[in-house]
């Protein structure tokens, strides 16, 4: 079992904190919090990113979502950069319960964060803003190498969201689309007409399709033309 960090159990406080409480605004959520994130960057260390999303508003702009963040090295990031894969499960349903903790990320080059989110709620019940805590593991990932003690990660959970992190929105889309294809088992040149309907029936449920160009990106990544990635998305959704 992973034991929590210092940073992972005050994102739980606050999730409880927060969960009692309405904001008027993502102004009003950044006025108040943004002195916790340089106190939580500054308690634990500079592998320790802590952002504060905007998303209020029925037309949020996921490429530029965020209002104030520490320790940006950790994922590339800074104010005004992206939201997350996870942005777009959240603009799916404004009024559910995202908050998560101690799930896995993974940054454009490959490492391993393991993160924390919890959602601000307007008085009408919407997201309107979130604070997310992203611990970079490779520093500990490379002592544990080096000292010969490797262990095996645990399973996720089933239902553990996926969350992947870039420079901007195009670099997350690629990454949601080389994870796609990955789960298949076998090379693009090797896939069945099933199997890339398959990835696009994926994609589709974790909402990449709603994404600006994604169509052209991932007929590029499986080697099929845009008319045919269409025509495969509309047999994806008629399997449900």
């Amino acid at each position: 079992m992973t034991t929590p960090t210092v940073a992972e159990n005050t994102a739980a406080a606050l999730a409880d904190d927060i969960g009692r409480q309405t904001y008027e605004s993502a102004e009003e959520v950044l006025r108040l919090y943004q002195p916790v994130l340089r106190a939580l960057a500054t308690a634990a260390g500079p592998t320790v990113e802590v952002v504060l999303h905007n998303l209020d508003g029925a037309d949020v702009d996921l490429g530029h979502t965020i209002m104030a963040i520490e320790n940006g090295h950790v994922t590339g990031r800074a104010v005004g950069g992206p939201s997350t894969s996870l942005g777009l499960d959240v603009l799916k349903d404004r009024r559910g319960n995202h908050d998560a903790f101690g799930y896995t990320g993974y940054t454009a080059d490959g490492r391993e964060l393991r993160c924390s989110s919890v959602y601000f709620h307007n008085a009408a019940g919407d997201i309107i803003a979130s604070l997310c805590i992203n611990v970079d593991l490779s520093p500990l990932q490379q002592a544990r190498n080096m000292l010969e003690a490797l262990l095996p990660s645990p399973a996720p959970a089933v239902d553990a969201p996926r969350e992947h992190f870039g420079a901007d929105l195009v670099s997350v889309m690629d990454a949601m689309i080389l994870e796609a294809i990955r789960e298949i088992g076998r090379p693009v040149e090797n896939m069945s007409r099933d199997d890339k309907i398959t990835v696009l029936q994926r994609l589709d449920q974790r909402g990449a399709t709603q994404m600006r160009k994604s169509i052209e990106a991932i007929a590029k990544r499986l080697g099929i033309s845009r008319v045919t990635a269409y025509n495969y998305l509309e047999e994806a959704r008629t399997r449900g």
